[in-house]
């Protein structure tokens, strides 16, 4: 799915049409009891720095959502039914938090309280103003502080309506992303026709956050996973690594605001002849963060490469389809290399030795380390992220959908870069701090990238 803000998703205008949580399911949300499963560590931390951040006077939205077309003029009332039991699938939807002093508790609605309430918002004739619209709205509506914190819209026209769904980071990944156009399309279908879409249950992330923290409570300070990670931090300054080119941040500055680059990077053909060269080291992600070490070398000098690898943590089948933050973090560190092939073999051997860490989340290594590095900003470090979305159901008509996974841009210190192998090639998306710096830097990068990809297949 090709990465986008909402500026540069194709926006049309049209009638705009929403979907919230209705006021009846909002009343039930506040009885509810305590939900004895407990935030993930994901979840918890993303939420606390939320409010860290707020408390300070900066409202940073951070919701991540996705975007495609369904043919002609919809009928709303078969997409509302669709949404609707696509919402109802994922138990994490219709979960969220209170605090208690400084806990955070969870609660659950049971599916029969949860309803849609659809309001017709109105003509929008410009793009533009579409877009400010949309944006605002989501902002609000999918706030990590708020519940419910997530929205679904539609801008119905006679050709085509376009579909919307927004949500805050605690319930999605990009892979929960990347499977909903096929499945809401489905539903809908489904709907049209009158019949009953057969689909298989899925795990609950509710279930898999309770699992996942009773396992890292499980260890202490004294734990190998935590030796590794202190190691790490030791050698990165007692800090976790961002991006390590010049990004023309001030030492005591403010949180900067970020924008996005995104773009293709290399057609279908020389995206598959990279994966044919790097197959032996194990393939383009490794081929990715090799060809990273050797740029970042370049342009900013640094004799070691030092990054945080984010791997999903679906371990067990029962996760593949379901909806949530399924993301651990690796991490790795690369010399300077004499060429490409001393660069892979390193990075193969440093993901082999370190993946088995992503199983573990970071905030319990840091809570047991007694740090906080992420007080302030709502990055915990920089990324380099390669997925190869091709097997996803549907991707094949993504293009023709009009599908995008969309980010919030707002605020950061940080460099999240994305490489998306997509059916008609690889797509690169990146949010960076909005310094000049930065964006020559980011630009050198994405230059090199793609001069070192379309020159491996000649190699050897």
């Amino acid at each position: 799915m090709r990465i986008s803000d909402i500026q540069r998703c194709e926006v049309r205008p049209g009638r705009l049409v929403e979907w919230t949580f209705s006021p009846a399911t909002v009343a039930a949300a506040a009885t509810r009891p305590t939900d004895s499963r407990p935030p993930a560590y994901n979840q918890e931390s993303h939420i606390r720095t939320a409010r860290s951040v707020r408390e300070d006077g900066l409202f940073v939205p951070t919701w991540l959502g996705t975007a495609f077309d369904l043919p002609g003029r919809a009928d709303l009332d078969a997409l509302e039914e669709a949404l609707r039991g696509w919402t109802l699938r994922h138990e994490t939807l219709r979960s969220g938090f209170r605090w208690a002093g400084d806990e955070m508790h969870r609660f659950t609605l049971d599916e029969h309280d949860v309803a849609l309430r659809r309001e017709v918002v109105g003509d929008f004739a410009d793009a533009g103003t579409l877009v400010r619209h949309l944006q605002d709205r989501f902002d609000v509506a999918a706030d990590a502080l708020g519940w419910p914190n997530l929205i679904y819209a539609a801008v119905v026209r006679d050709d085509s309506t376009s579909v919307y769904l927004a949500f805050d980071h605690t319930n999605v990944d990009a892979y929960s992303l990347h499977r909903i156009p096929d499945e809401i399309h489905e539903l809908y279908t489904a709907q049209l026709a009158g019949r009953t879409v057969s689909v298989t249950p899925v795990g609950s992330y509710v279930d898999f956050c309770e699992l996942e923290r009773a396992n890292a409570d499980g260890i202490d300070d004294s734990h190998a996973i935590v030796a590794r990670w202190r190691e790490f931090i030791g050698r990165c300054d007692g800090k976790l690594p961002n991006f390590p080119v010049d990004l023309g941040l001030a030492p005591e500055g403010g949180l900067p605001v970020q924008k996005l680059m995104r773009e293709w990077l290399v057609d279908a053909d020389a995206a598959v002849a990279f994966e044919a060269y790097c197959r032996r080291y194990g393939g383009s992600l490794v081929g990715v963060l090799a060809a990273t070490s050797m740029i970042v070398h370049e342009i900013g000098g640094q004799p070691v490469y030092r990054t945080v690898v984010p791997f999903h943590t679906r371990l067990k089948s029962t996760w593949s389809d379901s909806v949530g933050w399924y993301v651990g973090g690796a991490p790795i560190e690369v010399p300077a290399a004499r060429d490409f092939d001393e660069a892979l073999t390193t990075v193969r051997a440093e993901l082999q030795a370190n993946r088995p860490l992503a199983r573990m989340p970071l905030a319990r290594v840091l809570r047991l380390l007694g740090a906080d590095f992420r007080p302030t900003s709502p990055d915990l470090y920089s990324i380099v992220s390669y997925v190869d979305a091709r097997v996803v159901p549907g991707s094949e008509r993504w293009t023709e959908r009009k599908a995008y996974g969309l980010l919030r841009v707002s605020y950061g210190d940080q460099v999240c870069a994305w490489f998306n192998r997509l059916h008609e090639g690889l797509w690169f998306g990146c949010r960076y701090p909005d310094t000049d710096a930065a964006y020559k830097n980011m630009q050198r990068y994405v230059e090199a990238m793609r001069d070192l990809i379309l020159s491996v297949p000649g190699r050897g």
